[in-house]
């Protein structure tokens, strides 16, 4: 009885509850917005969000075991999403739906493998800043302009801004011009409504040395936030 009782509890633990987002710690960071920090809590699915009202423009979930990237009820001020070191191996094709205001994506030290993987970030329309790194997909040939041409929005990858020359090179490569056809309203929900690794110096001195080519004041702030707070420690 007492082992069941254990394991009960230990399960519990692992479910993203209103309760855990309540007593989550909440302020506002260097960037002067809203950031939900539910770091290390072992949460394995994205859910209950709806609680949030959509309040946060960051959320961070580094080092939890969530394996698929769905989940969200519609968040409109969310702009910056931080999943460094779990297990992320799919995204889901509808995520624009949910938060369609997406700028900072983080998904340093996952488990997307495929180049058909990153399907899901392709309608992203605001994606801005984007980390793959320590994903095996990262090894796959052309990776870099397969999502240059897929995720035209991006400005950054993997702390890399994009040049014209590869924007070039991947548009040759990948057949011309991304498709600008308005896609399908996807089936979300409303908040309110019912609702179903430590930094290594190599990684401190990749950050720096996007800083020193950042050309806003925005990106530069981003960037020092990642390195100083240790709120991305799979960089």
């Amino acid at each position: 009885f007492i082992t069941l009782l254990y394991t009960i509890k230990f399960e519990y633990r692992m479910r993203l509850t209103p309760d855990l987002i309540e007593e989550a710690c909440q302020f506002v960071n260097p960037l002067k917005e809203r950031e939900l920090d539910l770091r290390a809590k072992k949460i394995q699915i994205i859910e209950n969000l709806a609680c949030t009202s959509d309040q946060f423009d960051c959320i961070d979930f580094s080092d939890n075991e969530i394996k698929r990237l769905d989940g969200f009820p519609l968040l409109s001020r969310l702009s910056m999403l931080l999943l460094n070191n779990n297990k992320v191996c799919r995204i889901s094709e509808d995520l624009y739906a949910s938060v369609p205001n997406l700028e900072t994506l983080v998904l340093t030290g996952n488990s997307l493998e495929e180049l058909s993987d990153l399907a899901g970030l392709h309608q992203l329309s605001k994606l801005k800043y984007l980390s793959l790194m320590r994903n095996p997909v990262t090894t796959k040939p052309k990776y870099r302009l397969f999502v240059i041409h897929h995720c035209p929005s991006v400005r950054v990858l993997d702390y890399k801004r994009i040049k014209q020359q590869e924007r070039n090179a991947a548009k040759k490569m990948f057949g011309g011009k991304v498709p600008d056809k308005a896609p399908e309203k996807a089936k979300t929900f409303v908040p309110g409504e019912p609702v179903k690794k430590v930094q290594t110096a190599q990684d401190k001195e990749a950050i720096r040395a996007a800083i020193a080519k950042a050309s806003s004041l925005d990106e530069i702030r981003r960037l020092e936030l990642m390195l100083s707070s240790g709120s991305i420690p799979g960089f």
